[in-house]
């Protein structure tokens, strides 16, 4: 999601809240309530709302800032957690039959899995 659409969430949500409040201040009465009244209520309501920003609004665009300065890094975390979880058992599986080869005889690859597993054990 985009900072445009999560502010946007986000004032949708308030201008929400304005106007149940809104409703729920509005006394009983034995004529019908004036349609133009709560149309201007929730036309007054929004754009309070688009004017002052929100203090979730800008806790969430602080987390976003974060996530985004920190992606390549936990990019990273994901990947290494990913590895380990699935293939760490098929590379020491794997690991017997590569030791048993002479190092100039081994792949690119084998010699990636050798490094992984020396790294990650």
């Amino acid at each position: 999601m985009s900072i445009g659409q999560n502010t946007l969430m986000a004032q949708t949500v308030t201008v929400n809240k304005f106007a149940s409040s809104n409703l729920q201040a509005v006394p009983h009465t034995t004529k019908p309530p004036n349609p133009n009244l709560s149309r201007r209520a929730l036309l007054l309501s929004s754009l309070v709302a688009t004017s002052l920003p929100d203090s979730r609004t800008l806790l969430l665009q602080k987390y976003l800032k974060k996530s985004e300065e920190n992606r390549e890094k936990n990019d990273k975390e994901r990947l290494e957690s990913y590895y380990k979880r699935n293939y760490k058992d098929y590379f020491e599986l794997v690991e017997g039959s590569l030791r048993a080869k002479q190092q100039d005889k081994l792949s690119d690859t084998e010699k990636g899995i050798l490094d992984w597993l020396k790294s990650n054990k």
